[in-house]
């Protein structure tokens, strides 16, 4: 009975919030430290915009991702800008995998992420993107992607797609977690 209630509480159709608050109380989890989060994710992924280099992160939400983060390295470290843009470098052995962030810290890097095989997907994205958007069709997690041919940053969630997005949309995206 305890693991049909966990398996229910922590379902991807768990309603109202529950997840979250539970999520809250059990980890400590406060909003201060998520606005940290959310700055130190948005200054690395517009720095490393500048620099074309390519960059997947996966963020949690209510689906458990330690499957895919066991795939890479496990990091367990504070969520840091200069940590993200050094793990993303060109050359280096993590930089062309997914970095998972859970529980408002760097889980893993060089993850391993399954790639969506939807038709529509626009010619010009590559694996980065098709990895992005079937991570967000197997799970709820948010996404947040730059073009290593481009330097544009691309956010998604639920299968949804947002190409070109500035920083000011991306951080209502990981405050919000919704793509409008």
């Amino acid at each position: 009975e305890i693991r049909n209630f966990m398996a229910k509480l922590f379902s991807r159709t768990a309603t109202n919030g529950l997840v979250k608050r539970v999520k809250k109380i059990i980890f400590k989890v406060d909003d201060s430290t998520r606005t940290s989060g959310v700055e130190q994710i948005t200054q690395a992924v517009f720095n490393c915009s500048k620099t074309k280099t390519g960059v997947l992160i996966v963020i949690e939400q209510e689906a458990e991702l330690t499957h895919y983060g066991l795939s890479g390295e496990v990091i367990d470290a504070e969520i840091n800008s200069r940590l993200i843009e050094n793990i993303f470098f060109k050359n280096t052995p993590l930089h062309d995998g997914a970095m998972i962030i859970s529980k408002d810290r760097i889980m893993a890097a060089g993850c391993i992420l399954p790639v969506s095989n939807r038709t529509d997907i626009p010619k010009h994205l590559g694996l980065r993107h098709r990895a992005g958007l079937g991570m967000t069709e197997k799970t709820d997690a948010l996404v947040v992607i730059v073009s290593e041919e481009t330097g544009r940053v691309s956010c998604m969630h639920q299968g949804g797609l947002k190409l070109n997005v500035n920083k000011e949309y991306l951080t209502s995206f990981l405050t919000t977690g919704s793509i409008n």
